[in-house]
Parts: structure tokens; C-alpha cells; sequence
């Protein structure tokens, strides 16, 4: 059965961006370090947003954190890059319900709120 494992995107970068920060790379590199041993068919990475920000921006931002975490897991974690995908879904895919967090302007209150939808999910399909 697939495996999958859910980052925050917060722990991974910066708000509003899309480099890996080291404490992220530690996490991704603990992820690889699971991986070794594991005779995988494919992981699929998906980046998410909140809904702060256009759709189209949320869906560059989105496609460029699951492009960095996968290249970071090819590059740094010896994943082979024809068993990885990356896709951003931006924020349509929300952690949150509607109404827990109000508001549309980028406050730090709804910035704080909206935090558990930003992430990255890491699907592995395989067998031990």
C-alpha cells in the first residue's frame, strides 16, 4: 500500500517561497535515509498552498515547491529521477474548513491560520 508523508511547507521554506531551507533538507534527508532499502515503483510529490494569492500565482508557487523537494530527493537523496513526479495543486486541496480562518487579506493572524495548508505530500509506492 502507498506510503505517504506530509511536510509543512513551513518547515521546508520560507513563506512565499520555494528554497529548500537546511532545517527542511534535514527532513528530506531523513526521508531518503527510509528510503534506502526500499524497492519503490514511483513517488509522486505534491506542493499546496493556502488560499492567499491568485490561483495561477498559488499554482506557480505550489509547482515550484514540488519541483524543489524532488529535485533535492534526485540530487541529494539518490532518488532516481525516472521514479519521481512533482505537481502543484495550489490551494485546492485545503487542510482547513471553511470558515476556520477568516479574512482574505495576508494578516499574520490568517497567515497563522492557513499554515496547515501549505504543504508538501510525498507518495511512495513499493515494497520493503
Amino acid at each position: 500500500a502507498p506510503v505517504k508523508v506530509t511536510f509543512s511547507a513551513d518547515s521546508l521554506f520560507d513563506f512565499d517561497n520555494a528554497s529548500v531551507k537546511p532545517a527542511g533538507r534535514q527532513e528530506l534527508d531523513k526521508l531518503a535515509a527510509d528510503l534506502q532499502g526500499v524497492d519503490f515503483d514511483v513517488i509522486n510529490v505534491t506542493g499546496h498552498t493556502d488560499r492567499i494569492g491568485t490561483h495561477a500565482y498559488n499554482q506557480k508557487l505550489s509547482t515550484r515547491r514540488a519541483e524543489a523537494v524532488s529535485g533535492y530527493l534526485v540530487q541529494s537523496g539518490g532518488v532516481p529521477s525516472h521514479k519521481i513526479s512533482a505537481k502543484g495543486v495550489n490551494g485546492s486541496d485545503p487542510v482547513t474548513k471553511p470558515g476556520d480562518c477568516v479574512g482574505t487579506k495576508a494578516t499574520k493572524s490568517l497567515i497563522a491560520c492557513l499554515q496547515p495548508d501549505r504543504r508538501v505530500d510525498i507518495e511512495v509506492t513499493g515494497k520493503r
